[in-house]
């Protein structure tokens, strides 16, 4: 199941960013080519949060749907199968454009506010 190791590297890198404050959500951009289950993502996700400043963050899952271009003709289109031929020219010479995404958008933190030191 990669969707642990995935979920541990979301985190670590939630972390590494967060300033020291709570994580609040992780919004995760993720590629069809990557075959991760979003069930799964998120139950590790949840796992490995615990007893960090991820603990009880939210992690939004943005799927991002396969599109290929052909180098031929210039063609884009998303696949609905496991064809990769172009269907404008049939050229095989395709490139992947989108669906291979694996990337952390965004994190929301806790604002800590600072106590209020004025004397009066």
């Amino acid at each position: 199941m990669h969707e642990l190791s995935l979920a541990s590297g979301v985190v670590d890198t939630a972390l590494r960013h967060s300033g020291g404050q709570t994580v609040t959500v992780v919004s995760l951009r993720v590629g069809h080519l990557r075959q991760v289950v979003p069930d799964s993502l998120r139950f590790c996700f949840e796992i490995v949060a615990r007893d960090t400043a991820c603990e009880g963050a939210e992690l939004r899952l943005t799927e991002v749907d396969l599109t290929l271009e052909c180098r031929d003709c210039g063609h884009g289109w998303s696949p609905r199968g496991p064809a990769f031929r172009c269907p404008d020219c049939g050229s095989a010479a395709v490139t992947v454009t989108g669906g291979e995404e694996l990337q952390i958008e965004y994190i929301e933190v806790e604002d800590k506010e600072d106590a209020c030191t004025a004397r009066g």
